[in-house]
């Protein structure tokens, strides 16, 4: 099995077996929607376009952010630590985010698609060794905004290492998530809004027992859980 890095740059380019990473905080908040009893995550690129989705899908909820806050109109933002609180059973979810679902959307070209995070870490490495690929390419969506995105590198590298059958210590990588640039607003008091909250969750190694993947259904891409490894 061999192994490419992309960015939101480069992804639309790649084919095959594609893992986009998003840390902090889209797909560690998607896992914690899941956990939350959600039926499904519509991934979306635009505000817009969420907001029209929700008019095709009444009951439907929305989440995600714009520059890192809360869209005004969202049900929720991208937080993990807001999702978990929530009862989200049999609901549908519709995904925005500056990053995350920007990579999914951009990686059309892909035959599978994954989402990945450090909380259901193992159980990408898992459904990935199923799937046998001869090349896997990981999208590191945290290089945006003159961010260096190292919590998404971190990851990246940390599935390449397990996917070779290594077994590395867990936790320098997950060191990488808390000095990143992203990973220092969390971790700054100054600033509420982006809740150090979301940086603990985000940082748990294998809360989940489940893989997400992405699939294009009518022309949604939708995002669901993959339990049976």
């Amino acid at each position: 099995m061999d192994f490419k890095f992309t960015t939101l740059e480069t992804c639309p380019a790649a084919t095959g077996v594609v893992v986009v990473i998003d840390v902090l905080r889209a797909f560690s908040a998607a896992a914690f929607a899941f956990a939350a009893g959600a039926q499904d995550i519509v991934l979306v690129s635009g505000i817009n376009e969420a907001f029209t989705l929700k008019t095709q899908f009444p009951g439907a909820l929305l989440y995600g952010e714009n520059h890192g806050l809360k869209v005004d109109g969202f049900d929720f933002g991208n937080s993990p630590s807001e999702l978990s609180r929530q009862d989200l059973t049999g609901r549908r979810l519709i995904q925005r985010t500056s990053a995350g679902t920007q990579g999914v959307v951009r990686s059309a070209q892909a035959d599978r698609l994954l989402v990945s995070s450090f909380v259901v870490a193992e159980a990408t490495v898992r459904y990935i060794r199923q799937l046998a690929p001869p090349i896997v390419t990981f999208v590191v969506t945290g290089v945006i905004y003159e961010r260096d995105g190292d919590e998404d590198m971190a990851l990246a590298e940390y599935l390449q290492a397990r996917l070779r059958e290594q077994s590395p210590d867990p936790a320098p990588y997950l060191a990488r998530v808390p000095r990143s640039t992203s990973g220092r607003i969390f971790a700054d008091p100054a600033q509420p809004e982006f809740p150090t909250a979301d940086l603990e969750l985000c940082s748990q190694l294998d809360r989940f027992d489940f893989a997400l993947e992405v699939t294009r259904q009518a022309g949604l891409l939708v995002l669901n859980k993959k339990s049976q490894l």
